[in-house]
């Protein structure tokens, strides 16, 4: 078995490139669903490949499988992926990442009824949804609900905590 020099060299965290975290709700048949898309804007030294190769590895080696599959993370105490809702903001941490976001009124709602987020982790580069900057509602969907972004994206329903516990 031959190996590629992505999989023998060791973990950067550059060749991510910018990752960003999205908060949003929308409606599934059971009330809105709060969802938080992680995407790489593809700007790391190797380009949107390299950021899609360094996504998957960091998802895989921390038990984040990437395809159809639906992961409960509540099922999975040990799982290395953690939510923190505080102070109107959205806060993921895994190794090697910590980002958080602005979370919109619905969605803070939807989270706080629930108790988890939809996580959405793409490994398909988005360099369009610059961080700071508003997105189109046309944007967002037609990225998330692209069939190839949720086919090499990890799909999980991450628990919701809060400092007050």
């Amino acid at each position: 078995m031959t190996s590629t020099p992505s999989e023998t060299r060791p973990f950067r965290a550059a060749d991510l490139g910018t990752l960003a975290v999205m908060a949003f709700s929308g409606e599934a048949p059971d009330g809105d669903m709060p969802y938080l898309l992680a995407y790489s804007l593809g700007d790391g030294a190797g380009g949107p490949e390299a950021s899609a190769t360094a996504i998957e590895r960091l998802l895989t080696s921390n038990g984040l499988p990437v395809g159809e599959t639906l992961l409960d993370a509540s099922r999975k105490p040990s799982l290395p992926l953690t939510l923190l809702v505080e102070a109107g903001q959205a806060v993921v941490t895994m190794p090697h990442l910590n980002a958080q976001c602005v979370a919109p009124p619905e969605w803070l709602a939807a989270v706080a009824e629930r108790g988890y987020a939809y996580f959405l982790f793409a490994t398909r580069a988005w360099p369009e949804a610059q961080p700071g900057k508003p997105v189109a509602p046309e944007s967002l969907s037609a990225f998330a609900g692209d069939e190839e972004t949720l086919l090499s994206a990890a799909h999980v329903l991450l628990p919701a905590r809060t400092l007050r516990g």
